[in-house]
């Protein structure tokens, strides 16, 4: 009986020491994920071009102005030719005031890029959506809702970058998105935005597009080793670890910095991506 009971206590305190480590240790700090991208596709001008990504702030939950702060001064640090944001700046349950918002449109103002700043809409973020895009507006992030902007060089080489509207509000429409090659064929490489990945077979299958960067699933706040993400949300059921390659088209899902629905992360700590794209290895 003294050996169960010593089992049964044990249990408890691991599976306690677990839950406290996901609270309080797995939600603090975040990391910096570097990718390499290689496609022969990129015009020669911009060979090496750095791009950083990051999404899922889940503003008003776990995340205070510090953190923001740090991510800030982060990206900045990279000194990134172009950044994204795919989406959730706020929390559905978050209550806020005018103070937060002129908080977070000062905060992304620091954000610093050469070609420009660009961001679509996460599903809490239409809870407060005229907020978010306010935000987004007056710290000159370009907003992308089935829209799409042209990059140019120096060289007047071109990239296309294109926003989906959010899927689970009906919003998604890529052939909007796309429209700017149904009369030109004079870009290759092309980056698509989007909230919510599961949306990427339907981008693949009828456009040829280079680089599809995503949010949403967080690759599953509470990992398991070997196992993987044992929760994911709608629209991320299919596409949701950090890369996949379909009909060589690269996807990359970032892991977010906030939290949602559960103020809990395992094995998966809050992040940025930093991706270097080349064009040849």
């Amino acid at each position: 009986m003294k050996k169960w009971f010593k089992f049964f206590i044990s249990f408890i305190l691991i599976i306690m020491g677990i839950i406290l480590y996901a609270r309080f240790i797995g939600t603090m700090g975040f990391s910096t994920k570097e990718y390499t991208i290689y496609n022969n596709k990129l015009p020669n001008g911009f060979d090496g071009i750095k791009v950083v990504h990051f999404s899922d702030i889940h503003y008003g939950r776990a995340i205070n102005n510090s953190k923001i702060d740090k991510i800030v001064d982060e990206i900045n640090l990279i000194n990134p030719d172009i950044v994204i944001f795919t989406g959730d700046l706020i929390d559905k349950d978050a209550d806020l005031n005018n103070s937060h918002y002129d908080y977070l449109t000062k905060a992304f103002s620091k954000i610093n890029s050469r070609y420009g700043k660009y961001a679509v809409l996460g599903n809490h973020d239409y809870k407060n959506k005229d907020s978010v895009i306010d935000i987004y507006n007056n710290s000159d992030f370009i907003y992308l809702e089935n829209s799409y902007d042209i990059i140019y060089n120096q060289n007047m080489e071109k990239i296309f970058i294109g926003g989906i509207g959010n899927v689970s509000y009906n919003s998604d429409n890529i052939e909007k998105t796309m429209e700017y090659f149904k009369e030109n064929e004079d870009i290759d490489y092309k980056i698509i935005l989007t909230h919510e990945p599961d949306i990427t077979d339907n981008i693949v299958n009828n456009y040829n597009v280079s680089l599809i960067l995503a949010g949403h699933s967080h690759n599953g706040q509470i990992r398991l080793p070997k196992i993987g993400a044992l929760i994911t949300p709608m629209h991320a059921k299919k596409y949701y670890d950090e890369y996949y390659n379909v009909n060589d088209t690269d996807i990359y899902i970032s892991s977010g910095i906030g939290v949602s629905t559960v103020n809990f992360r395992l094995f998966n700590r809050p992040s940025i991506n930093f991706y270097r794209i080349n064009k040849k290895r």
